[in-house]
């Protein structure tokens, strides 16, 4: 598979899905007396047994604070924690696992390298570069540093379907733009940008390239070296993991060149009150208590999603993706937002004279979860002329079935509301 497109063509899904949703015993449940359909994986995805399991075992035998301890448990508990480390660097193709910093998820990822990489690099006529498609987590901590440091933001537009304009995004790229941080996949429309060749681009006039990924590692196939990206964030919750702990990656020779971003426990290698010497790679950045459990559980859904793998993964999800599209496209009153060629798993939409809230009540009411809101997106909001949207996000435990029970759910509320 290809990092520009979901999966390859003709590619196979190798396992069953009821084999897969058998694993989630959230699934296993009614809501309304209908079974739940969850289609909110994009908000945060349920978790299988195995994260489960490996979570309440870490609690039930090994858990002792990381690092500091002496005795059995706090040895077993970091050998765990920083076997964790290992397995995300291998999973993202990291070259060093000194570039694997554990946070609490992909926005405080992006504020990190905001507010160092920022407060480093940026000053008086620099530019930041973002695109319209953007999440929250990638526009305010752009503007919080741009306002400290007299740089300016500057935003690449889309077209009618969601897909960045390539040239307009290059003619925004100058000797100027120090810093271009950029979704892979876009949460509001499941846009894939292509990111190799934005990167590219961005190399060419010299800029730092920030990645927010956190609506792609589900998905797809991420090589960070191969992206040569400088930063890749992402979280653990939207992956099948546990929630509260995400990922930063960063090359090497650029976090070792970066301050320290907060203070305090393990980021230390000694204090006095006449200074501080901070400790190496990773743990310069990763001050306090670590969420030692919830990177034991982040270990278990990448092992899960590689026994999967991540082709089949995309390639069952780019079928449920065109039934959905198909069924929803067959009915009038639906208007799709976010129709890129290229896509991941989200079927954004709304229905003409119907609140996108009010749609989602119905839908919950006969067991179908989806997502209603502006999907912290709402410049994205302003830019296709809607408040909001209704977002159905798709996951590897989805069936066409449940597709099939929004579509007549759907249709249903339509009727109410002629």
């Amino acid at each position: 598979m290809t990092l520009e497109s979901t999966a390859p063509s003709g590619a196979e899904t190798s396992f069953s899905v009821e084999a897969v949703r058998a694993q989630f015993p959230a699934l296993q449940q009614k809501v309304a007396g209908h079974p739940l359909a969850y289609l909110d994986s994009a908000a945060s995805s349920q978790k299988p047994e195995c994260v489960i399991e490996r979570m309440a075992d870490f609690y039930r035998h090994d858990y002792a604070n990381v690092h500091r301890g002496v005795h059995e448990l706090s040895q077993r508990a970091t050998k765990l924690y920083e076997g964790a480390r290992d397995t995300v660097k291998d999973f993202i193709g990291a070259a060093h696992r000194e570039e694997v910093i554990f946070t609490r998820g992909t926005t405080e990822s992006l504020n990190l390298v905001a507010q160092t990489l920022g407060r480093q690099r940026l000053g008086e006529g620099d530019k930041v570069l973002i695109t319209e498609m953007e999440h929250h987590s990638n526009i305010v901590p752009w503007q919080q540093i741009c306002a400290a440091t007299g740089a300016q933001l500057e935003v690449a537009p889309i077209d009618d379907r969601g897909q960045l304009l390539l040239e307009e995004f290059e003619r925004r790229l100058d000797r100027h733009t120090r810093i271009v941080a950029i979704s892979h996949v876009s949460n509001a429309l499941g846009t894939i940008n292509p990111i190799g060749d934005l990167i590219q681009r961005a190399r060419r006039c010299g800029a730092f390239i920030v990645v927010d990924g956190a609506q792609a590692v589900p998905h797809l196939a991420v090589d960070v070296r191969e992206l040569d990206c400088d930063f890749y964030a992402f979280s653990s919750h939207k992956m099948y993991g546990p929630g509260s702990i995400g990922v930063l990656y960063g090359k090497q020779e650029l976090l070792e060149d970066l301050p320290p971003w907060q203070g305090g426990g393990d980021m230390i290698r000694s204090v006095r009150f006449s200074g501080t010497e901070y400790a190496p790679l990773p743990y310069k950045f990763e001050a306090g208590t670590p969420n030692i459990v919830a990177a034991a559980g982040l270990a278990a859904a990448i092992e899960f999603l590689q026994e999967l793998g991540l082709e089949s993964v995309a390639a069952a999800e780019d079928r449920l993706l065109e039934y959905g599209e198909g069924l929803l496209s067959a009915i009038p009153e639906v208007r799709l937002i976010g129709t890129a060629e290229c896509k991941a798993a989200v079927l954004s939409f709304i229905v003409e004279g119907v609140h996108p809230h009010d749609l989602g009540t119905i839908l919950d009411q006969d067991g179908i979860a989806v997502r209603a809101g502006h999907h912290c997106a709402q410049p994205l909001m302003e830019r296709f002329g809607v408040p909001a949207t209704l977002r159905a996000s798709l996951g590897v435990y989805n069936t066409t079935e449940e597709l099939d029970r929004l579509a007549a759910s759907l249709e249903k509320a339509v009727e109410l509301f002629r």
